[in-house]
């Protein structure tokens, strides 16, 4: 399984008499899809009765100081992007989360399946998902082993949120994983004065197809709010049985004072995908572009996640704010594989002796287990005193503790009588702790300073056997410092400039351990940020250079383990340098614009290529200088060009440019994936009718997105790998293909 983020599964666990655990599935996604669907009808029609009249001003604010602690501002001195609701809804039309922001700056994503549905990505600055920060609500999202994000635990998750931003380079201070390029911070607090019902249903090509609904009580007596949804999404996938099965639900309910509040989240995902990481070989890209290697029936990744927050904020008096967060995530899963002629001495199992014959190999089905609780408490205390100084202080502690284990269900000449044989067992455990302070101050009427410190603390202990049977029992502690220091003057009343230098350090993660002989180093980042902004009622614009040097980053070396996680390696000194240019320009009464460039340069100052050989003789070792950092493109460009003919009609054009990327450190253009250029076209319209004439409904919305207009064939991602065999050098590419020309209809219909 590519992911070890963990939630709460509604699975009942026995133990069986030799104390393994026996995983039996009690319900069905909390009972049944069909039942919580009624469930949240019943909210909508008992909420629809409620008259609510009361000013929230004041209760809008306080939702939004929970997670401004982590957020950057125009004072800040650093390039960030905010995404706002109204943003979000015209394009989550059933896609993850990451082709959702795809038009953001400096922003490439790809599809395992190939459509935008199942196993997606993200890179920022050329920067994969282990270096981007992602947090729900100020709680740490990137799961605490691998530090990557799997969207696909959080199917819809875009429907209850209320605003994104993204912060590209170090950024500010955050809890969790350490943002080396970027950081990504939802906000699901927001919520609407009156109350209201919706349902969104989503057609589209490879029998794509969602549904969810969204209910609120809107505010109750000026105290209480209660928020649901519940989603259900699956998709064939472009890439040959690919498909995905994808529930979830989002469970919120608040009390609002005049100066306080306190909000409890439960939000859950269950995803079912066939797996689709090997990538297609390069010899049949051209033939046979959708081709999946794996044929057996439940060849599948299987996992749910589940959460929990407790949510507060305390104005202590006129100048003081205190906001604590509890949480809790729990989970289990496990992929399934079917593998062939797998030697017994692989899984410590003896071999089959029938009469004079002793048969060493066999078919087997095996599984591989997750069971993980992740929990802990962050915190921010907000100061403002007056409109010179403004300041908090925050942190969190927070608490890995996850099992690995492997079972063979099945085998064709079976050497046991366990019915479940446990190959392998471990167990890691991970302890973040994190404490920073934040401060503003007015110099003067123009110019405006900012500091970050932050202290961090990593604790990290591995024991037992992977699933190679090799004992990766380990323990690692780091302690690191990462100061941020920032300038914003102020240039008349719409523009200004500000420049930025912040420090970021990071450990490795777990696979980072596994896959290298050698114990891999923790990795610095220096970030320098300067740039200028000027916003207009008709243009903005920003312009934004960044210097990104880094000490022993770990870089993809192009190759990927069994289950298809990236392999990566230190490297002593490398740099990203870049330029990126944003606008948006409403150039006519119906007409906008709105576009973003990024030019880069991407490079490792000394490389070191290891080609294994498996001829017996040495590795071979080719040094290289100045290589490019793999999936680094060297220009990324997006825009969108939108055409209102009515009030209710709107009309999209979005264009995304991405050039060629090296899929290995060696710059080799034989390893390298294409540049492409992509067009995607949406539309929709809108039925508002007027509330004198008693309408059925407040809003029926018609949505259409066709993506990839010109049947563009293209691949976003990949992965690459060289050896020596009878003394020949061989290099074989694995690509991720991407679906041409197709749509998603979508219906939203709100009461």
């Amino acid at each position: 399984m590519k992911k070890l983020t963990t939630t709460l599964s509604i699975i009942n666990f026995q133990l069986s008499k030799n104390n393994r655990l026996i995983f039996t599935e009690k319900t069905t996604f909390f009972k049944s899809f069909i039942w919580k669907t009624l469930l949240t009808l019943i909210i909508v029609n008992c909420s629809l009765i409620i008259v609510n009249a009361q000013d929230s001003t004041s209760i809008r604010q306080l939702n939004e100081v929970v997670v401004n602690a982590t957020r950057a501002n125009q004072k800040t001195g650093m390039a960030f992007t905010n995404v706002y609701q109204k943003d979000i809804k015209k394009v989550n039309l059933g896609q993850d989360m990451p082709f959702l922001l795809n038009q953001l700056p400096s922003v490439v994503v790809s599809s395992d399946a190939g459509a935008g549905v199942g196993y997606t990505g993200i890179r920022i600055r050329g920067t994969d998902p282990t270096r981007i920060n992602v947090t729900l609500n100020g709680v740490p999202y990137n799961d605490s082993e691998s530090q990557g994000t799997y969207w696909v635990n959080m199917p819809d998750f875009a429907s209850s949120a209320q605003s994104i931003q993204v912060q590209r380079g170090v950024g500010t201070s955050t809890n969790g994983a350490g943002a080396f390029g970027a950081s990504i911070n939802i906000n699901t607090l927001g919520y609407e004065q009156d109350a209201y019902g919706e349902t969104n249903f989503t057609v589209g090509s490879f029998n794509t197809f969602k549904t969810n609904v969204l209910a609120s009580t809107g505010l109750l007596n000026g105290h209480f709010v209660v928020d649901a949804r519940l989603s259900k999404l699956s998709s064939d996938g472009y890439i040959d049985r690919a498909s995905s099965d994808l529930k979830s639900f989002y469970v919120s309910g608040g009390y609002y004072g005049k100066n306080n509040f306190v909000r409890f989240n439960a939000f859950s995902g269950k995803e079912k995908t066939y797996q689709a990481w090997e990538g297609v070989p390069e010899s049949l890209l051209k033939t046979n572009r959708t081709f999946n290697p794996y044929t057996y029936n439940n060849q599948v990744d299987d996992y749910q996640q589940d959460h929990y927050q407790l949510i507060s904020s305390f104005k202590l008096n006129n100048s003081w704010t205190f906001n604590p967060i509890l949480h809790y995530t729990k989970g289990r899963g496990f992929y399934e594989q079917f593998r062939e002629s797998q030697p017994y001495a692989n899984y410590g199992l003896p071999n089959v002796i029938i009469g004079r014959d002793t048969i060493k190999r066999t078919d087997l089905i095996r599984r591989k287990w997750l069971d993980n609780d992740f929990y802990g408490a962050t915190y921010s205390l907000d100061y403002q005193s007056n409109k010179k100084l403004s300041a908090n202080i925050g942190g969190g502690w927070n608490k890995y503790d996850g099992d690995h284990f492997g079972e063979i269900i099945w085998a064709r000449n079976a050497s046991t009588s366990d019915i479940r044989y446990r190959w392998y067992e471990s167990n890691s455990i991970k302890t973040d702790f994190n404490i920073f302070t934040k401060g503003y101050y007015q110099i003067s009427e123009n110019l405006n300073f900012f500091a970050d410190l932050q202290y961090r603390s990593v604790s990290y202990d591995i024991k037992g056997v992977n699933d190679d049977r090799l004992d990766i029992t380990q323990q690692s502690n780091y302690q690191f410092f990462n100061p941020k220091f920032g300038v914003n003057y102020q240039l008349g009343k719409t523009s200004s400039v500000y420049a930025s230098f912040a420090v970021g350090n990071k450990e490795p993660s777990r696979q980072d351990f596994i896959d290298n002989a050698q114990a891999p180093l923790a990795e610095t980042l220096h970030d320098l940020e300067i740039g200028y902004r000027t916003a207009g009622q008709k243009l903005s614009f920003d312009a934004n250079f960044y210097y990104m040097n880094y000490k022993n980053q770990l870089v993809l070396t192009g190759q990927v383990n069994d289950v298809g996680n990236t392999i990566r390696v230190n490297v002593p000194e490398s740099y990203r340098a870049g330029l990126e240019l944003i606008t948006n320009w409403k150039f006519a009464p119906r007409w906008a614009l709105s576009a973003n460039t990024t030019f880069s340069q991407n490079k490792i100052k000394n490389f070191t290529e290891t080609i294994v050989n498996y001829d017996g003789d040495a590795n071979r070792i080719n040094k290289l200088s100045k290589t490019d950092i793999s999936f680094s493109p060297n220009l990324i460009a997006g825009g969108q060009l939108s055409y209102n003919p009515t009030k209710n009609v709107e009309l999209a054009l979005m264009t995304k440019y991405v050039s060629k990327q090296f899929m290995d450190n060696t710059s080799d253009d034989n390893r390298s994936l294409n540049a492409f250029f992509v067009n995607d076209i949406r539309a929709s319209y809108s039925i508002k009718p007027k509330a004198e004439r008693r309408p059925l409904f407040k809003e029926l919305t018609f949505s259409l997105l066709v993506n990839n207009i010109f049947n563009h064939l293209y691949e976003s991602n990949g992965y690459t790998y060289s050896y020596i065999y009878d003394k020949q050098v061989t290099t074989e590419n694995f690509y991720y293909p991407q679906a041409g020309t197709n749509f998603l209809l979508a219906v939203k219909v709100r009461l």
